[in-house]
């Protein structure tokens, strides 16, 4: 289906967008979009710094926009594009808000909780597990993350 896969990499780059305006404020570049039957219903990047808040990462604030948009904890018929595979936290607020698919760019072998590290959505206790497609922008969104912080290694602001 060229169109669905047109469609996903559009979205993808949407998050893209988010994770670089995340990694020019000194997040780490995390971008999400939240769609809703093809229209973008939230986008935004990681603000755990801007808003001192270590649940800020960009997942769990378009779900809390979308939640609050939609008047219910629901969101059943939403799909979640992320640069990054979502960390434990984010998985069980992906499970939670019954997002419907989950798309992620990069796969995270030392944070990720989806297809890495506790693999959130295989255990007995997840209540929902959407479907997962990974490996959407994987190339461009490891490649700002490398960069990020390569950047923090050398000492250069981003």
């Amino acid at each position: 289906m060229p169109t669905a896969f047109t469609n996903q990499t559009s979205f993808m780059d949407l998050a893209l967008e988010e994770a670089g305006k995340a990694a020019d404020r000194g997040e780490v570049p995390v971008g999400a979009v939240l769609v809703r039957g093809g229209h973008v219903i939230a986008r935004d990047g990681n603000r755990t710094l801007e808003l001192n808040d270590p649940t800020a990462h960009a997942e769990v604030l378009v779900i809390r926009t979308a939640c609050a948009l939609a008047g219910s904890q629901r969101l059943p018929d939403c799909d979640l594009y992320v640069t990054l595979e979502p960390c434990p936290m984010c998985a069980g607020a992906i499970s939670f808000a019954r997002i419907r698919r989950l798309y992620y760019g990069a796969g995270d072998e030392k944070g990720g909780a989806v297809d890495h590290g506790t693999r959130f959505f295989c255990q007995p206790t997840c209540h929902h597990a959407p479907d997962v497609y990974s490996g959407i922008g994987e190339t461009r969104a490891a490649g700002l993350l490398k960069a990020f912080f390569q950047a923090k290694r050398q000492g250069v602001a981003s």
